[in-house]
């Protein structure tokens, strides 16, 4: 027996991800559904061999499906996932709007599995963002080893990260270094194609970003309040893929053996670490993949008792698409879907 699914905002790179990847996974359904915006009823999309209409979202009877999976803007869900929710089904949402909301849980399979358990105080369940979301499949396993005190991250964040614009202005601005002609920056604040841009997101008072503050905040609700964790976003001219350069600081010791024993041994991470030319992996070899990559494990000799990481992982994927389907998996395995909130 299936479950029958809505994917929300299917026409966008995340909603269409989502779709490929309930197909690839073989998630059990009976039927899906393709939801966007009134402006895109009727775009069609593929669903493995069958081809999608989009529906309306302002007509759509949401009482009829067990899980929606959301790939809006945090405005939009704001709006929409508590009433799709008070309409009886789980929605899986990928926007910021219900991160750090105390009521609902933010999940990454890998590490807070059992946060699922007030899921129907909402109906709502928080997938967190994309750059937080593979930086914790790393430090989670670590964290149970030795306990960390203080990470220090840099990230290089793909463009896809931006959407579809982000991809497109990267492509017209590359074109148009070699063939066309300089193209002013519209998505981004600066040109990207052939740079990198130290900037993502909007500035808070303390001269962070949003995106930066995301990192800590989603950090200490999945694994621990206590770990100090600082960080800078960069976006890089890289079309799909996040990297991060990851530096630990422990309260116990943990050797780079030990590490890189612990991280081969924990899920959702594959460890590619040989001290040779190609000996590591980078975004262009992640893109399409499930896993989070970890390599470059070495101790920090700058510190008692420290490591230094490169961790990457496909955004669209494990950032996004596929940690939505691995928590309605988690759901399915629990038996909590088709359970209605006390609304």
């Amino acid at each position: 027996m299936g479950y029958r699914i809505a994917v929300v905002g299917a026409t966008g790179n995340v909603g269409r991800e989502m779709m490929n990847i309930i197909e690839e996974v073989n998630f059990p359904v009976d039927k899906i559904h393709a939801i966007a915006s009134r402006k895109s009823i009727g775009i069609e999309v593929s669903f493995g061999a069958q081809i999608l209409k989009c529906e309306d979202i302002e007509t759509f009877d949401f009482s009829t499906v067990d899980v929606v999976l959301m790939s809006v803007s945090g405005s939009f869900s704001k709006i929409w996932s508590p009433k799709i929710g008070a309409a009886g089904p789980i929605v899986i949402d990928n926007s910021s709007a219900w991160r750090m909301d105390p009521d609902v849980p933010l999940i990454v399979p890998e590490v807070n599995p059992d946060d699922v358990s007030f899921a129907h105080r909402k109906n709502i369940i928080a997938n967190p963002n994309c750059s937080t979301a593979q930086l914790v499949v790393a430090l989670k396993p670590l964290h149970d080893a030795a306990k960390i005190k203080r990470v220090v991250v840099s990230t290089y964040q793909s463009v896809s990260g931006a959407g579809k614009e982000g991809m497109d202005e990267l492509w017209d601005q590359t074109k148009g270094i070699f063939v066309l002609g300089p193209s002013e920056p519209k998505k981004f604040p600066k040109q990207i194609a052939f740079n990198v841009i130290p900037f993502i997101g909007a500035f808070n008072d303390d001269g962070y970003t949003d995106e930066e503050a995301k990192m800590w905040n989603e950090t200490h609700k999945m694994i621990d309040p206590a770990i100090k964790l600082t960080v800078t976003c960069v976006r890089v001219p890289v079309m799909v893929g996040h990297s991060e350069a990851v530096n630990i600081e422990f309260e116990k010791p943990l050797d780079e053996d030990d590490a890189r024993e612990i991280l081969r041994e924990a899920p959702g991470i594959v460890v590619v670490d040989k001290r040779e030319p190609t000996g590591y992996i980078t975004p262009k070899e992640a893109q399409g993949e499930f896993p989070v990559y970890v390599s470059r494990i070495r101790n920090d000799h700058t510190v008692k008792y420290g490591l230094n990481l490169w961790v990457v992982a496909d955004n669209l994927r494990k950032g996004a698409a596929l940690n939505a389907v691995q928590i309605a998996e988690l759901l399915h395995e629990r038996g909590m879907i088709g359970k209605k909130a006390a609304v």
